[in-house]
């Protein structure tokens, strides 16, 4: 598996499990008016463990690079809320907004995946 495949893979199936393992950390930054903030929780844990999967598969690993990109632009409203909602908090606000340009290179190596132009190292 090449290093941008592997690197989605794991930070996707590891921040998945964590969905489920400590879902009030997650449940705290669903924005207001989504509905359940654990569903939600819960839905975006099993988008996150979904994409790995197709990432880890090489048949349909094109497919989970879509999903990957697809899925880290639909979080980056919970990335703006978290901003909005650590504001005065000094150290809560520099995070939240530490967070938001990380999403780039996220979306970056999903697309890359997804078009067949990760590294070549295995």
């Amino acid at each position: 598996m090449k290093l941008q495949t592997e690197t989605m893979t794991s930070i996707l199936g590891l921040a998945g499990i964590t969905h489920f393992l400590k879902p009030e950390t997650f449940d705290s930054i669903v924005p207001p008016g989504l509905g359940d903030p654990r569903f939600i929780t819960y839905a975006s844990g099993v988008a996150e463990l979904g994409c790995a999967t197709l990432l880890a598969l090489p048949p349909t690993r094109r497919l989970g690079g879509l999903a990957s990109a697809a899925l880290m632009v639909a979080v980056y409203p919970a990335n703006i809320y978290t901003v909005k909602k650590h504001w005065h908090n000094p150290r809560g606000r520099a995070i939240a907004l530490a967070r938001l340009p990380l999403q780039v290179p996220l979306v970056w190596m999903s697309w890359n995946i997804a078009k067949d132009r990760t590294n070549a190292s295995h």
